[in-house]
């Protein structure tokens, strides 16, 4: 089975939703067992190295009814999905009853197959790992209650919406202390040796079954944080980090196994500092959505630059609201060259290439039909082929200086980057803004002067003649409309 490469392109897939999508369209019943390999091979076609199937693990019939009977949530579909029905909600994802593939999905043996499908394409496989709660009908609860954080009747009376009672004793709902707890899920407690000795377990039978994991809310896990949220009903802190020895615990038997965090509040470094090879970059999500672009070169500029290259970069996610919906369609792509050519790992979503603009919330199992952008779908087509053809995953990566003039400071709408690998360059421009933006780039590091040089747009296919002398100083003058951008390769045309 293949070992995830360094900085993958992943693409996610709403499982229940997508196969549902699959039946509808092949007009017959499709789980994992089943997806026909054309389905598979057009994913890989389009440079993808791993496929996340979030939400395939079994759901907890507890954790459907409360979904099914929350108004809040109720009001959520019927937005999403005004014509849903009671079984058109399968429950959370995230409410997990146990970690084997749902018997709807088509069981342990349909991800089996799904697994070595995907491996005949060159594919990973990446899944969930929901280390912060277990579903109110989890094993555990009865089994192993030290595992979880516990109340008393005081608690029950005083909060009802924050603990829960099963079995005789009071436990306490899932929670992110900055939000409201989750009601449908109990809150595992990190403090106890023996739960993590059962998270290591949980994640062993994982990883026989993928190439990695995406870790829900991995900061909840971290020892200081675990601690102020949950105070003394945690117990005594360990001396070691939680994910310092789940991770630790993982890579004895499976070394290659990726651990992928949901990381946000700029935890990104402690993370990978604790094992993980990659973390959200939610702080630049952000920024493309709110901020400026110098806000965004200060942000690729901080820390460590290895941080960069262990980072997921997205515009959408299950969890985000879809990108046709909250960017204008010049500023959708403008970002997505960003997020598409910059070091670390590359996360795009199941319909996103089509323009999807529902939001869809993770309790529901069907999605409403909309048309799909298929000028958008060729976009994504050549950019993500153009990156593919750049070869920059062992390429070296850097940042390029920006300047302008007295009177036209618009270089500061321009976020720049080259890529160099075996006389190979490639530079890309981008203008988040939505006025016309003129600069010059300055390439530190790449010999340009004494020759001529052809520079060719993968993107839009335009050419261009340069000086290498004029691009060494004062710099490659560039001039790009609102949201404009340049995915530049560079090509010696001969000695001057």
């Amino acid at each position: 089975m293949p070992v995830l490469p360094k900085e993958p392109l992943i693409y996610e897939i709403n499982t229940w939703v997508w196969l549902a999508e699959l039946s509808r369209r092949h007009k017959s019943p499709i789980t994992l067992a089943n997806v026909p390999a054309e389905e598979w091979e057009t994913i890989a076609s389009f440079g993808f190295e791993a496929v996340w199937l979030m939400g395939v693990w079994q759901r907890s019939p507890a954790g459907a009814r409360l979904a099914r009977g929350t108004t809040s949530l109720l009001e959520e579909y019927r937005k999403a999905l005004p014509d849903f029905t009671p079984d058109d909600i399968p429950g959370s994802p995230y409410c997990i009853r146990a970690y084997a593939a749902d018997e709807h999905l088509g069981g342990p043996e349909g991800l089996y197959k799904a697994r070595t499908a995907l491996a005949d394409c060159g594919l990973g496989l990446i899944l969930d790992f929901v280390p912060n709660h277990v579903a109110l009908d989890h094993n555990w609860i009865l089994e192993h209650p030290e595992f979880i954080i516990q109340g008393d009747v005081t608690d029950l009376i005083r909060s009802p919406r924050e603990f829960f009672q099963s079995g005789g004793r009071v436990f306490a709902c899932g929670r992110d202390p900055n939000y409201p707890p989750w009601e449908d899920v109990a809150q595992i407690n990190a403090f106890h040796p023996g739960l993590r000795e059962a998270s290591v377990g949980a994640l062993l039978g994982i990883a026989s079954q993928c190439d990695g994991v995406r870790c829900d809310m991995s900061i909840l896990l971290i020892n200081r944080i675990f601690r102020n949220t949950w105070g003394s009903r945690a117990g005594r802190e360990p001396q070691s980090e939680y994910w310092v020895e789940v991770i630790e615990g993982v890579r004895r038997r499976y070394p290659d196994f990726a651990f992928i965090a949901e990381a946000y509040w700029d935890l990104e470094w402690e993370l990978q500092q604790q094992g993980f090879h990659y973390c959200y970059d939610k702080r630049l999500y952000d920024r493309l959505i709110h901020e400026s672009a110098e806000t965004i070169r200060l942000h690729l500029s901080g820390g460590d630059p290895e941080v960069q290259h262990k980072l997921v970069r997205f515009i959408e996610n299950h969890d985000e609201q879809r990108a046709a919906a909250i960017f204008d369609p010049e500023k959708a792509r403008a970002a997505a060259v960003v997020i598409a050519t910059l070091p670390g790992a590359r996360l795009f979503h199941n319909g996103q290439f089509e323009g999807r603009k529902v939001w869809l919330p993770v309790q529901l199992g069907r999605q409403p039909e909309e048309s799909p952008d298929l000028e958008l779908r060729g976009f994504y087509r050549l950019l993500l082929d153009s990156v593919r053809d750049a070869q920059f995953r062992e390429a070296a990566w850097e940042l390029c200086e920006l300047s302008g003039w007295p009177d036209n400071e618009s270089f500061r709408n321009l976020v720049a980057w080259r890529w160099a690998r075996n006389g190979r360059h490639h530079l890309v421009v981008v203008n988040l803004s939505e006025r016309h933006s003129q600069g010059r780039i300055r390439m530190p590091g790449l010999q340009l002067s004494g020759r001529s040089w052809r520079l060719v747009d993968l993107l839009s296919g335009d050419v261009f003649a340069r000086d290498g002398d004029e691009m060494t100083d004062p710099g490659l003058f560039v001039d790009l409309k609102p949201w404009g951008y340049h995915f530049l390769e560079f090509s010696a045309h001969g000695a001057r």
